[in-house]
């Protein structure tokens, strides 16, 4: 990809393929072509240099010459992809692994080591190989690892690439909570795969064995997590929270109009299975041609243009994808990390955005409407009422407990819009109220093509819901409709069409509202969506805004309220004494 030269906004950064990672309250991000980036507050970013971008031929000099250096790509500068970085413990190091990449996948991954994220990085030696074939399979570690006799007659497998002949770039680098690691590897064609490291060198284990079972594992490439058959699928991530573990993979191609886009899938088992919401498995069974407009995969956010940001087609956000997920130390929340193009930028510019990560109550993560902007999302400002069917500041139930992010609890007296008799009546009035609601269609994606009414086809614009106080979903003015065929009178209902309903989620007060949290329901046109009500500055003003966002059959939306708030955020009670736990 080129280097962009668009103005970049203060405090923006550029770097594709963003990898972040945090020590000490900094926060860093690395990336494609040795870039990298530091903020003290996720929202103002500074470059700064290390002696891989400096002269990364004195770091991956030798490397380069002994594997990816080909004719067809004789400049190492342009060949530096995709690193992610992990804390090793047992090393007392950073390490950093990164896709040296070669002609016809003819790629390797390399793990260099650091004492600090701001300084310079060592060269330790290779880790993963790609592109090999029977020629010059004894230039990589494959024969240690399968065996000479098998890689002196290698399989067939090894080159096709609608089998297991993928690309050694993407690395994901994962530490395991009993201190294992492993780390997933592999790009489009054969797909994503997964194995052991050594915690002690940082390199891969070599005294882990995989057996060779079609679609599930190789002995070189270890547990096959999804893709396959040529399908897109790349930049994979893993993220253990709530007792799952989830799964990001960006489908598509990075170009402005290539679709490239996030989808996520869930598994309790890190090697998988992994499975959308619908139980589709992240593994291809078989060829899917364009595989980004079909509905594998909970697609997370897409290109959206509606009021309080992005509202100009010029700053719509395109080919988002190759994510990663800050899991911040100090507050447990979860922060997506992503590079998006946009539409009328030349060149293939982009930008580095984050967005938070909300967990729902049926065990999924939902992104927030807009892009984080040093505000993390907060519950409703009258969310917690006293006598709304439990007491504020009691202690939460165990399915909430168990989720990181405890609720905010405010105290003082209801508010004059919430009755103190909420409890077994309606759900909560100060949630009622019109709403834009955009849809993120898996189906498509912007392509530089417009409809019919010259719009551009894949920028998911909004429709008017209204959430009643009644728990109905409605939309639009009375309908028109015949009574009897032979009436031939038409005549208006009392009052709009009814889309569905919505309610609070909670085992608290026989309503089902739980006074301390903000999980909530939805059902509109016979689909029922599970997410969280959050206030979020916007984009375009930064004032308050209710939104929310919610999942449901294997997709996703965003609502937000026509009418932003002007709040700040309150004190509130701690009830698990974890430092900035308040709200969500």
């Amino acid at each position: 990809m080129t280097i962009p030269q668009y103005p970049l906004a203060p405090g923006r950064v550029a770097i594709h393929d963003p990898a972040i990672v945090e020590d000490h309250g900094t926060y860093y991000i690395f990336g494609t072509h040795r870039r990298c980036a530091r903020s003290t507050d996720l929202v103002h970013w500074e470059r700064f240099e290390n002696n891989l971008s400096r002269d990364p031929e004195s770091v991956l000099g030798g490397i380069w010459e002994a594997w990816p250096k080909q004719p067809e790509n004789p400049d190492l500068n342009g060949n530096t992809w995709a690193p992610d970085v992990i804390w090793n413990p047992v090393m007392g190091k950073w390490c950093m692994y990164l896709s040296v990449n070669g002609h016809d996948f003819r790629s390797v991954i390399v793990l260099l080591t650091a004492d600090r994220l701001d300084g310079d990085w060592t060269y330790v030696g290779p880790v993963v190989y790609s592109g090999f074939d029977r020629a010059n399979v004894e230039n990589t570690d494959v024969p240690r690892v399968l065996g000479d006799d098998s890689a002196r007659d290698l399989p067939d497998r090894y080159l096709s690439l609608k089998d297991t002949r993928i690309n050694a770039i993407d690395a994901a680098p994962i530490l395991c909570e009993h201190g294992e690691m492993w780390m997933s590897v592999g790009s489009w064609f054969g797909g994503i795969w997964m194995f052991k490291l050594d915690p002690a060198t940082g390199l891969r284990d070599y005294t882990a064995a995989y057996p060779f079972v079609k679609d599930a594992c190789d002995p070189y490439y270890g547990v096959k997590v999804a893709g396959g058959y040529w399908n897109s699928g790349e930049g994979s991530y893993f993220v253990r929270k709530n007792g799952w573990w989830y799964l990001f993979l960006s489908y598509g191609w990075l170009g402005t109009t290539g679709g490239y886009q996030i989808r996520i899938f869930r598994s309790k088992h890190l090697t998988g299975p992994y499975v959308d919401q619908n139980g589709n498995p992240a593994i291809c069974a078989g060829e899917i041609p364009d595989n980004l407009t079909k509905d594998t995969g909970v697609r997370l956010t897409s290109s959206v243009l509606w009021s309080g940001g992005p509202d100009g087609i010029e700053s719509v956000e395109v080919s988002q994808g190759h994510n990663s997920v800050l899991h911040r130390r100090s507050d447990g929340r979860l922060f997506l990390t992503y590079h998006t193009r946009f539409i009328e930028r030349e060149g293939e510019d982009y930008e580095t955005h984050i967005r938070e990560l909300l967990p729902t109550e049926d065990g999924w993560l939902v992104a927030a409407p807009y892009e984080y902007q040093g505000q993390v999302a907060i519950p409703p400002r009258t969310a917690t009422v006293a006598g709304a069917g439990c007491v504020a500041g009691t202690t939460p139930s165990a399915k909430s407990a168990a989720r990181t992010e405890p609720a905010a609890v405010s105290a003082g007296s209801p508010s004059p819009a919430q009755p103190a008799d909420l409890a077994g009546t309606a759900p909560p009035a100060y949630l009622a109220g019109d709403y834009e609601l955009v849809r993120h269609d898996p189906h498509t994606f912007y392509n530089g093509e417009r409809d019919a009414d010259g719009e551009f086809v894949g920028i998911n614009r909004p429709e008017t819901i209204t959430l009643q106080p009644d728990g109905r979903v409605t939309s639009d003015g009375a309908v028109s409709f015949f009574d009897t065929p032979e009436a031939n009178l038409p005549r208006s209902t009392d009052g709009p069409a009814v889309r569905g309903t919505w309610r609070m989620l909670g085992d608290c007060g026989p309503a089902g509202v739980r006074c301390c949290d903000t999980d909530m329901a939805i059902t509109l046109d016979g689909v029922t969506y599970t997410g969280v009500f959050a206030e979020l500055p916007r984009e375009t003003d930064g004032r308050m805004t209710l939104t929310f966002s919610a999942i449901g059959g294997n997709r996703t939306i965003w609502p937000r309220t026509w009418h932003s708030r002007v709040t700040r955020r309150r004190k509130c009670p701690n009830r698990l004494n974890t430092p900035g736990l308040c709200g969500l």
